[in-house]
């Protein structure tokens, strides 16, 4: 028998998170971000699942583009990150790809090009992220190359929002009045809400939204918000209870003896651990459903098992099925848990961890 730990990916969830964004921003077009594999729920099966729907998708570099092209996705595909040396650009013209323009290298790559097909760029401002993007002051001049050039089919501008998780909206609204400031005289469609932003009380005019953490169902504003409500969870990590033992008071469970048995404890070990993506940092107390009923985590997470408190769960046998996060555990409240981000969780999860599908 395989190991029980795996991955169950549904589809529909996904399906449901992106038309959740369309719907809050209805007047754009939406980019489906499927980037880093698509935060670890598998790129090829993401993109498919959405290419009836979606605008475009997003990646970060070529290969996951192409990885795209190659399982037959023709939708247009965003490189959220554009070119990293200028030979790229024969995959962009070929493959007919959408590409970021954030540095004055990655502009004379593309002016000096000689493409057979002209190529829409998302030019990049930096409104405050101080990441990547041209200055406020030089997005204009940069604007013009650009619209001018015989080998650029259109132009978007496009920037980032630093901090519009935070119920604060003063910073956001900041880089949304520095932009539209810096692009008031320039005709070209805008792109700026991320996940955070399109959920945000800061709304901004924009032709493009970019949904990403939000179509794997974990809002980035916390559980707390209301935006949670409206995602499902896309990702159920999930394995199995393989040992159960009870010990008595004083006893220390797991590397370190963090945990102390304070009564008769009755412990259960499941198939699960660092090595898989869950985080090792998870605290005791760290939530975890086992067979319809809430446990926690007690003991450090090892490399390939964690260990959970049973005592109040005696029904509870050898073989029953747990949920590490996903439809009963918030990944957001594992992150919580964890000192960590649900981003890191899903993108964290490894190649031993099989991705099931349901909904395809």
């Amino acid at each position: 028998m395989a190991r029980p730990a795996h991955a169950l990916i549904d589809l529909d969830a996904i399906r449901h998170n992106y038309a959740q964004a369309k719907a809050l921003s209805p007047n754009s077009k939406a980019i489906a971000i499927i980037k880093a594999n698509a935060y670890g729920h598998g790129a090829v099966m993401v993109g498919k699942a959405l290419s009836a729907q979606a605008d475009a998708f997003g990646v970060a570099c070529l290969e996951e583009a192409l990885e795209l092209r190659e399982s037959g996705i023709e939708n247009p595909i965003l490189l959220l990150e554009g070119i990293f040396e200028p030979e790229e650009l024969q995959d962009v013209d070929q493959h007919r790809l959408m590409i970021a323009v954030a540095t004055y290298r990655q502009l004379q790559w593309l002016l000096e090009a000689k493409l057979e097909h002209p190529v829409d760029v998302f030019l990049k401002m930096d409104s405050g992220m101080h990441r990547l993007g041209f200055a406020p002051e030089e997005t204009e001049a940069v604007y013009q190359q650009l619209a001018q050039c015989k080998q650029i089919n259109s132009v978007v501008l496009m920037t980032h929002f630093a901090r519009a998780d935070e119920a604060d909206t003063s910073f956001t609204e900041q880089q949304v009045s520095c932009f539209d400031s810096a692009v008031a005289h320039i005709p070209a469609p805008c792109a700026l809400s991320n996940s955070a932003g399109i959920l945000s009380d800061a709304k901004a005019n924009q032709a493009y939204i970019r949904p990403g953490i939000m179509l794997y169902g974990a809002t980035p504003m916390g559980t707390d918000h209301a935006s949670d409500a409206l995602l499902k969870p896309a990702m159920s990590l999930r394995s199995a209870i393989f040992s159960i033992r009870d010990l008595p008071v004083g006893e220390r469970i797991g590397y370190g003896g963090r945990f102390v048995c304070d009564r008769p404890t009755r412990v259960g070990v499941v198939a699960m651990g660092y090595a898989d993506g869950y985080p090792r940092h998870a605290v005791d107390g760290t939530p975890v459903w086992v067979n319809g009923h809430m446990s926690r985590i007690i003991g450090k997470v090892s490399m390939d098992m964690l260990t959970v408190d049973l005592t109040d769960l005696p029904h509870i046998k050898e073989g029953d099925p747990v949920e590490l996060w996903g439809e009963h555990v918030s990944a957001n409240l594992v992150a919580d848990h964890s000192a960590t981000i649900a981003y890191t969780l899903f993108t964290g999860v490894t190649r031993r961890v099989p991705l099931r599908y349901v909904n395809e």
